[in-house]
C-alpha cells in the first residue's frame, strides 16, 4: 500500500506549481496588460534508485508560452496611453539593458524627459533608442505608432514633429516566454533576441489600455478542479494507511 501513498505524495507535489500560477492569474486580473501563459499536463516516468524499480511517479510536464488573446480593451482619453492591436507587443528596455516586450501601454514621460511604461522600463523606438520628449511638449501618439510633440504655445491645429516612433512587433508567429521580470521574450532564446516581424501590420489603439487575459469564471474553475484533485490525493494516502492497518491486524497472532 506504500506505493499509492507514494504515488499519491508525488501528484501533490508535482502539482504545486500549477497552483501558484493560478493564484497568480487571480491576483493580476486587474493588471494592465498581463497575459496568461502557464498550462500544465502530468504525465507518468518510472522512480530511479534501488528500490524503486517498480514504482511509477507522476511528474509535471509545463509550457510556459505566452498567450496573446485579447483582454478587454478600455477607453481612457489619455494621450499616452495606448493598446497594442492584435498580436502586437512593444519593445522596451528591461532593468539589465537587454530588449524585451510587454503588452503594457500605459505610457508616461519620466524626469529625463524619456518615454517609459507604468513599471518604468524605458520605451524602445524603431531604431532601438529611447524616445525623448521635449519639456513642456504635448504629446500624442498615432495610431501607427508614430510619437508626436506639439508645441502648447501653438495653436491647436498646428500638427506636432516626430520625435520616435513605438517599436511595435507583431508576435503572431513568435512564441514568447515570461521573463523572471514579468515582460516576455522570444521563448528557447537568449535574453535580448528581437521578434523577426509577423504575417499581421503593427499598430496600436490611442487613448485606451488592455486589461488582462484572465476570466476569472474559468480561473476559478481551474482553481476548483485542482483542488478536488488536492483532497482525492489526500483521501487515498488516508485510505491506503487504513488498509494498510487492517492487513496488519489480520496478520496478528490471536491468544
Amino acid at each position: 500500500m506504500d506505493r499509492l501513498a507514494f504515488t499519491a505524495a508525488a501528484a501533490i507535489t508535482e502539482q504545486t506549481i500549477a497552483r501558484q500560477h493560478m493564484v497568480n492569474e487571480l491576483a493580476n486580473m486587474s493588471t494592465v496588460g498581463f497575459k496568461r501563459s502557464y498550462d500544465m499536463a502530468m504525465q507518468s516516468i518510472t522512480a530511479e534508485g534501488p528500490g524503486f524499480s517498480s514504482r511509477i511517479q507522476p511528474q509535471a510536464a509545463a509550457k510556459d508560452i505566452i498567450r496573446l488573446e485579447g483582454g478587454t480593451v478600455m477607453g481612457t482619453g489619455r494621450s499616452l496611453d495606448v493598446a497594442m492591436n492584435g498580436n502586437g507587443v512593444l519593445g522596451v528596455s528591461a532593468e539589465d539593458g537587454t530588449l524585451a516586450y510587454t503588452r503594457r501601454g500605459d505610457l508616461r514621460v519620466n524626469a529625463n524627459g524619456t518615454l517609459e511604461t507604468g513599471t518604468g522600463n524605458l520605451v524602445r523606438g524603431e531604431g532601438g533608442g529611447t524616445i525623448n520628449v521635449p519639456p513642456g511638449f504635448v504629446i500624442t501618439i498615432n495610431p501607427d505608432g508614430n510619437v508626436e510633440a506639439r508645441d502648447p504655445g501653438l495653436p491647436p491645429t498646428t500638427r506636432g514633429q516626430t520625435v520616435g516612433r513605438l517599436m511595435v512587433r507583431d508576435a503572431g508567429a513568435t512564441p514568447l516566454e515570461r521573463r523572471a521580470d514579468g515582460l516576455f521574450q522570444v521563448s528557447g532564446q537568449a535574453p535580448g533576441a528581437a521578434i523577426p516581424g509577423g504575417p499581421a501590420p503593427s499598430g496600436v489603439t490611442p487613448g485606451a489600455l488592455e486589461g488582462s487575459n484572465v476570466t476569472v469564471v474559468n480561473a476559478m474553475v481551474r482553481l476548483m478542479d485542482h483542488s478536488r484533485s488536492f483532497e482525492q490525493q489526500i483521501r487515498i494516502i488516508k485510505e491506503s494507511r487504513q488498509i494498510d492497518e487492517s492487513g496488519a491486524t489480520m496478520l496478528r497472532p490471536t491468544t
